[in-house]
């Protein structure tokens, strides 16, 4: 967790054009943290919710391919972070079902999965997704697949689990993810044997995203959780 009060480390010293875009990162992510502060004021005190957003700052930094919108990621991931603590620790009530998709990179199949339960469960239940090897970017196929159903990902970024995340979860769905998969106890496991779509058209994942479009609304369905459109 990154607990030091000073701004988020950035990339002043890598190159002069990266200076400037530390500064408006700055600038950006003060914006955040007060946002945020207005959000969960009644449930964290200050310097959680300022670890949180630098930590995801420094989290998603780490891999991300283009910085530009690094600030408003982190703010998306430090606030779903919050939300999950808040259920972890007990600070909210008649907390809603939290569903988690893991896979290898985070890039297609799991994010592909979020997308489906997102647009069917809609706020009747939270999606998450991970990896266990964050690649730089989203699958540009699996984007391209789920676009067709008109659901947009490409918001979304390949990130890993947290502890928050892993403590939050009350189903665990993975999809790759191998030995590394995390094991809590208490939580619902399912194993989706589902196609990788790395390094396939979009023609080839079309199968793969209709197949795991047929799970994810069972998975709602065992949940009694009406599908949303």
């Amino acid at each position: 967790m990154y607990t030091s009060a000073r701004p988020h480390r950035g990339y002043a010293e890598i190159t002069p054009a990266y200076r400037l875009l530390d500064i408006v990162h700055s600038t950006a992510l003060r914006w955040a943290e007060r946002r945020l502060r207005s959000e969960f004021t009644i449930l964290f005190d200050a310097n959680t919710i300022h670890d949180f957003l630098y930590d995801s700052y420094e989290e998603i930094g780490s891999s991300a391919a283009v910085r530009l919108y690094l600030p408003l990621l982190a703010e998306r991931f430090a606030r779903e972070r919050l939300h999950l603590r808040a259920k972890v620790e007990g600070r909210v009530e008649h907390a809603i079902p939290v569903v988690l998709f893991l896979c290898t990179y985070n890039a297609g199949r799991s994010q592909i999965a979020l997308g489906f339960f997102e647009h069917y469960a809609q706020d009747r239940a939270l999606g998450w997704s991970g990896g266990s090897e964050p690649s730089g970017g989203l699958n540009p196929a699996a984007v391209a697949a789920m676009a067709e159903r008109e659901i947009d990902i490409s918001h979304e970024f390949p990130k890993t689990w947290t502890d928050e995340i892993i403590g939050a979860a009350d189903i665990i769905v993975t999809m790759g993810c191998g030995d590394v998969c995390p094991l809590a106890p208490g939580v619902r496991y399912e194993d989706w044997i589902v196609d990788d779509p790395a390094g396939l058209s979009v023609a080839e994942v079309r199968p793969i995203r209709d197949d795991i479009e047929r799970r994810v609304r069972g998975l709602l369905t065992e949940l009694d959780l009406p599908l949303g459109f």
